[in-house]
């Protein structure tokens, strides 16, 4: 397939979009549902295939979309996270939809079965791609299998966790390759692709939907001080740690306090078990969830996993004053002692959240230094800075096709 020949400066770029979630609740699916919208308010010709509940092709103006169910043969990774080994049984229904959209730019997210046919047929047509790095797979992978290795020896099963680890993120890298333009999203993402694949990496930053999460949404007015969490109750977002942080808390004689813990997972049940105080609302959308995240007072989220965070960023859009783990990417969008703590251990999460039920007055102050940041990242800027690295990518490879001529 031949790139368009007018100039990038006159013309819109189409961009033929393959996400690894859309219909999930994740931060991925987040993230490709608001670049949707974006595109659709602006009228740009963009084509959007990914799994879905039923296998339909949609379109409405400028947005398409071609949803395709996975078979029974889908291996669920956890509730929002699925591989369909025979997924390929759509190729030519994928590659039919997109000759006729007639894309300038593929952009590709993960390494799951969307993402891989994105990739294959950017590479058949010869188109530019961009790829998104949203998940660190090797560390997610390896986080679950520890449940699994708990019987061996503790160094053993450490052995054999950085091994694996090692080799899954080797082959990330490998994958991330094909793409000529890659989007990370904080800065040892941007360091580590770039220098593991030799292919340019911009910072691609969330943004936050301030007119759904804002302290206007909150509903209680009882006095009791609710630290929070919000996402998925699994292993990879070590959870356990709200228990230690409690425990540390009630042993310190403070009292009239809550846990409130949205979301859903395997750890349910544990934490249910060992939070004395904890409020367990289930999985949360739309206007609960604003207010859910309005009524907490502290943010706590001690996940080591997370690339970027987009729950830590909605509860400071809320008025909550956030902890974050000191691994990972969320401790690039709180800035220590000012919008909240960067936490080195369960013993710091519990000393800062310590110090901000005793002090009100710095409490209030890190609330709202949190707010006002979380005003200031809009979606919009985040998807300019995409529809950059597009052009970007499409520029690259028609300059290296009339070198070619």
């Amino acid at each position: 397939m031949q790139l368009n020949n007018q100039e990038t400066a006159n013309q819109t770029l189409r961009i033929a979009y393959f996400p690894d979630s859309y219909e999930e609740v994740n931060g991925v699916a987040t993230t490709s549902r608001h670049l949707t919208d974006y595109v659709s308010a602006r009228g740009l010709p963009f084509l959007c295939v990914h799994a879905g509940s039923v296998t339909n092709y949609s379109s409405t103006g400028n947005l398409s979309f071609l949803s395709l169910k996975r078979s029974p043969l889908a291996i669920r990774v956890d509730e929002t996270l699925a591989f369909d080994p025979i997924f390929q049984i759509y190729a030519g229904r994928i590659r039919r939809e997109v000759e006729k959209f007639r894309p300038d730019v593929i952009h590709i997210t993960g390494i799951n079965d969307v993402g891989i046919a994105g990739a294959y047929l950017g590479w058949k047509m010869d188109l530019p791609i961009v790829g998104s790095w949203h998940t660190n797979l090797h560390e997610y992978a390896v986080r679950r299998l520890r449940g699994l290795l708990r019987l061996l020896p503790k160094e053993t099963a450490r052995s054999i966790g950085d091994f694996l680890e090692r080799q899954i993120l080797y082959g990330a890298k490998q994958y991330y390759r094909i793409p000529q333009i890659l989007l990370a999203p904080n800065a040892e993402l941007v360091e580590m692709l770039a220098e593991g694949t030799g292919r340019v990496t911009h910072l691609m930053i969330r943004g936050v939907d301030t007119e759904l999460f804002s302290p206007e949404k909150r509903t209680v007015a009882d006095g009791i001080f609710r630290f929070g969490y919000t996402g998925r109750l699994r292993a990879e977002k070590n959870v356990r740690m709200l228990a230690e942080i409690e425990k540390a808390l009630l042993a310190s004689g403070r009292n009239n306090f809550r846990f409130l813990v949205v979301g859903e997972g395997t750890e349910r049940e544990w934490l249910e078990r060992n939070l004395q105080t904890g409020e367990f609302t289930g999985f949360l959308t739309g206007e609960q969830l604003s207010e859910a995240y309005a009524n907490m007072d502290v943010f706590l989220f001690p996940s080591e996993t997370d690339t970027f965070g987009n729950v830590p960023q909605e509860a400071m859009a809320s008025g909550a004053a956030p902890i974050v783990s000191n691994k990972g990417g969320p401790k690039f969008i709180v800035e220590h002692t000012r919008t909240g703590f960067v936490a080195d251990s369960a013993s710091d999460f519990a000393r800062y959240a310590i110090d901000l039920f005793d002090n009100r007055e710095k409490l209030e102050r890190m609330r709202a230094a949190a707010l006002k940041f979380a005003r200031s990242r809009s979606w919009d800027s985040v998807f300019d800075g995409v529809y950059d690295a597009y052009r970007e990518a499409y520029e690259r490879k028609r300059d290296r096709k009339k070198d070619r001529a």
